[in-house]
């Protein structure tokens, strides 16, 4: 495994749908030590199996993955060397992933990651052997993609630099949590450096450019998570 963890965005996104088996193929093809993906209820109300998507609009446009058939591809050989990125959309089945884990053999290779604070202690309650990241803005679309919300983006995510690397140590030191999920535009040295010297991981999302992925691999973050995970080679 590199030192820095490549990381691939629903799989690899950019290459074939995120969240399906041809996108986790394409990430492994692409050499990636870790996948992400995204679990959700099936049903708004909380109700019913718990599937591959980033958004309802998304489980829509196809018959996602269950939560199972995800997590039986990630069981096979193939994958022996890949960690999962499981990442919780939602409140209110944090439970349910942990069991599904443990019972694919596969809680010892995986982090479940959260934007929901909520969630944070009942996962750690549940699991205190699985890895846990708080991912951070809680966001669900890019404000930064827009030239109206762009600007007051870019003043926020100053104002949360000076005020993240406090934040996340604190939570690492106090056992919340053991990584820090971060958009890339919350990202700098001074983070990097208060989370290492916390003892915690830094993972930084979604990153596509790469400029962009050497930058953020010279302040030695732990992991990148890019939607085209061959741009890894590319910036080695």
């Amino acid at each position: 495994m590199s030192a820095l963890k490549r990381i691939g965005h629903k799989g690899a996104d950019l290459i074939a749908p995120g969240n399906t088996l041809d996108s986790f193929d394409a990430a492994l093809a692409a050499g990636v030590d870790m996948v992400e993906f995204d679990v959700l209820p099936e049903h708004r109300d909380g109700s019913g199996r718990l599937v591959l998507a980033h958004d309802y609009d998304d489980a829509g446009a196809r018959r996602p993955l269950t939560l199972e058939e995800g997590l039986a591809h990630f069981a096979q050989d193939a994958w022996s060397s890949v960690e999962l990125d499981v990442d919780l959309k939602l409140p209110g089945y944090e439970e349910r992933v942990v069991d599904a884990l443990r019972a694919f053999g596969l809680a010892g290779r995986a982090l479940i990651s959260t934007t929901e604070e909520a969630s944070l202690p009942i996962v750690r309650a549940a699991a205190p052997e699985i890895l846990l990241g708080w991912s951070v803005p809680k966001i669900r679309r890019n404000p930064l993609t827009h030239p109206v919300t762009r600007v007051p983006a870019l003043a926020a995510a100053r104002y949360a630099r000076r005020v993240l690397p406090g934040r996340a140590t604190r939570a690492i030191a106090e056992g919340r949590i053991d990584a820090l999920m971060a958009h890339w535009a919350l990202v700098d040295a001074r983070l990097a450096r208060a989370v290492r010297e916390a003892g915690g991981e830094l993972y930084v999302w979604t990153v596509d450019d790469p400029a962009r992925i050497a930058a953020l691999t010279a302040i030695g973050v732990t992991g990148i998570i890019t939607n085209d995970p061959r741009l890894f080679a590319a910036t080695a």
